[in-house]
């Protein structure tokens, strides 16, 4: 028994976003937030005030090709009947399919979930077999964004999008828990004394299906949306079309029979809320002439000296070697070292099912011919192929923006040496994350997304000047790290803001030696007594060190090769 749709305290942009969907199908749906914020209670309260007999699947993190999407019955080949097993993405015609957490799961199989999720229709070509069938259903994704970003191209093949948040004020926080207590103590009661308006929805959901198909837009509402969505700077015709199918829903589930500017104010927050260029990853402003500070006053850096304050230096073009040529066996990383697995493409096992693996219907049946002399499958002649699974590298920059890069006038070629590396090594599975350090502390300025662009973006107008916390940018670093990792620390290693103790740079070697991942140290001083210093903080990263005037020189690095 789930919870209740009438039931649900707050929220109403997110009830809204479902209701729109529940109208028309078409108007994918993508939740993000953090957990506990109540997506998945939403979610599954939607499938109540349905038409009857609506189903609701929920796709788990670890499902398989074959189980989503179809693939050849085992149980039938085995028989000697050759059949296609419907997955669940056939299950969830004519009701809602429900992934949470869905920038877990293979790009590939998001990418055919959001085509079907759009067309209506499922075709299947697997082992030799083709089908195709109607397949309409909600798509309803839910993800933290603490645990990656979806790919901007997937991200603009969802129809609409929020950022559902747990309510602060104290009274309807009280209020939720309240209703959900009530619930876990009597589900029953709960769902009986809401009844009467969980009818009402079902059925203003049927009269507004009814109504849309009569519903015909104008001129110059279309212009409207148009106008609207180039406003925004968004260049996507995804974005005015689920704008124009999200209006005209909205306008149904008003009764009215045409779509006006109150509609479309409506629902413009959640077509351009993942699509629009202002979000909080996006193109800091650059600071105004008038109101950058000027550079007759100075702050001290580490070697006592007077530097300029806060100053923004333009990216100098340069280029860089790719992060992920090759590893060998050049580098090691002491704790975090592996050994290299060459990808010479798929393994094959036979007999028992292997863990994980996919079954090869075309070498199965080879095998059973060259046995038996007939094509029919026995367990002893399955084969199954066993793919090395390939996931992407979240590159976490370290950026020192410290005052002493700022007299040194080398911040310009610090960003060229970032922009190049992120051109040069970032990829559409990559995750890439920036942290600034600079004054009292380090602070990330992009979260871990993959969006290269938006790094490029910050780093555009990251302003510089202040002390160097570099055991506090160690320390902020390690906390991003994950088992797919690879820490590009890029400074002059003047430490000069303690962070436990009293001794900056003996604080910065305790930090570097806790990191776990694989790391590449840039040394960006020109002076000749930092190559020591520097070598002390590399052997404490496990990192190799190189120079800024070496990656400039296009000098091969052989780094990441066994993260992808």
């Amino acid at each position: 028994m789930t919870f209740p749709f009438a039931a649900l305290v707050g929220q109403p942009d997110l009830r809204l976003a479902l209701l729109l969907g529940s109208v028309d199908w078409r108007l994918s749906l993508l939740l993000k937030g953090d957990k506990g914020s109540g997506k998945s209670t939403a979610a599954r309260a939607l499938a109540d005030i349905l038409p009857a007999g609506a189903a609701f699947i929920n796709v788990p993190i670890g499902t398989t090709e074959d189980r989503l999407l179809g693939g050849l019955d085992l149980g039938q080949a085995l028989q000697g009947k050759a059949e296609l097993k419907r997955g669940l993405i056939h299950q969830a015609h004519g009701g809602v399919l429900y992934i949470d957490e869905i920038n877990l799961i293979a790009d590939s199989l998001t990418d055919a979930l959001l085509d079907v999720a759009s067309s209506g229709r499922h075709y299947v070509e697997r082992d030799g077999f083709s089908s195709s069938s109607d397949s309409s259903f909600i798509l309803l994704g839910s993800m933290n964004r603490e645990e990656g970003e979806l790919r901007p191209q997937l991200l603009d093949r969802f129809a609409l999008s929020l950022h559902v948040q747990a309510p602060m004020d104290i009274e309807e926080r009280a209020s939720i828990i309240e209703s959900r207590l009530r619930f876990d103590a009597d589900p029953e009661a709960v769902c009986a004394s809401f009844e009467h308006e969980q009818q009402l929805l079902r059925q203003a959901i049927l009269d507004a299906r009814l109504l849309i198909p009569t519903i015909k837009p104008s001129g110059e509402i279309l212009r409207q949306i148009s106008e609207k969505v180039t406003r925004a700077g968004v260049r996507s015709l995804r974005a005015d079309l689920a704008a124009l199918r999200a209006a005209i829903a909205h306008a149904a589930l008003s009764r009215r029979a045409d779509v006006n500017a109150e509609d479309i104010d409506a629902i413009l927050p959640l077509v351009l809320h993942h699509r629009a260029k202002a979000s909080p990853n996006q193109t800091p402003k650059p600071p105004a002439e008038s109101s950058r500070p000027s550079n007759d006053g100075g702050n001290e850096s580490g070697q006592g000296r007077l530097e300029g304050q806060d100053r923004v230096f333009p990216i100098e073009l340069a280029n860089a070697p790719e992060l992920r040529v090759n590893l060998a066996d050049a580098i090691a990383r002491g704790r975090t070292a592996k050994a290299k697995q060459h990808d010479a493409g798929p393994c094959t096992t036979s007999g028992a099912v292997a863990g994980g693996a996919e079954l090869d219907v075309i070498a199965s049946f080879k095998q059973s011919f060259r046995n038996t002399g007939r094509a029919s499958l026995k367990s002893e002649h399955l084969i199954f192929r066993t793919h090395v699974a390939r996931s992407g590298v979240r590159f976490l920059f370290l950026v020192d923006a410290s005052g002493s890069h700022t007299a040194q006038q080398r911040m310009s070629a610090v960003k060229g040496l970032v922009a190049a590396l992120l051109n040069s090594s970032v990829d559409a599975k990559d995750e890439v994350a920036v942290i600034s350090f600079r004054g009292s502390k380090a602070e990330i300025v992009l979260k871990p997304c993959r969006d290269a662009e938006a790094a490029l973006r910050v780093l555009e107008f990251l302003p510089t000047g202040g002390r160097t916390p570099l055991a506090h940018a160690l320390e902020l670093g390690g906390s991003l790290v994950n088992t797919n990792s690879l820490l590009i620390l890029v400074t002059d290693g003047r430490a000069n803001v303690p962070l436990n103790g009293t001794d900056p740079w003996q604080d910065a070697l305790d930090a570097a030696a806790k990191l776990n991942c694989a790391s590449v140290l840039v040394n960006t001083s020109q002076e000749v007594s930092s190559p020591a210093a520097m070598e002390t903080l590399a052997s404490a990263m496990k990192a190799k060190l190189l120079s800024l005037d070496d990656l400039s020189k296009e000098s091969l690095l052989a780094l990441a090769g066994d993260l992808t």
